[in-house]
């Protein structure tokens, strides 16, 4: 398995050493190697920005709404 060397703030480090502490892991390494895999896994590379639902409601009714001055040529009884 490769290794890497990073440095770590003392709060991050503190924290690491506190999980190990109320036994959510076994050792300090399995804790840095399960936090990394799981902050890997739930970093995303989407060429994509993230929309919020809020964006896609918006989207949605600025799609759906129709310009009251556009007028159905069928329907205008004033013709020039």
């Amino acid at each position: 398995m490769p290794t890497a060397e990073v440095s770590l703030p003392d709060d991050v480090d503190i924290e690491i050493s506190q999980l190990v502490e109320e036994g959510e892991f076994i050792n300090r390494d399995q804790a840095v190697e399960e936090l990394l895999s799981l902050g890997v896994s739930a970093y995303t590379t989407d060429e994509s920005p993230n929309q919020s639902p809020d964006e896609d409601l918006f989207t949605q009714v600025v799609d759906d709404q129709q310009d009251p001055a556009i007028r159905n040529e069928s329907d205008d009884e004033h013709t020039l």
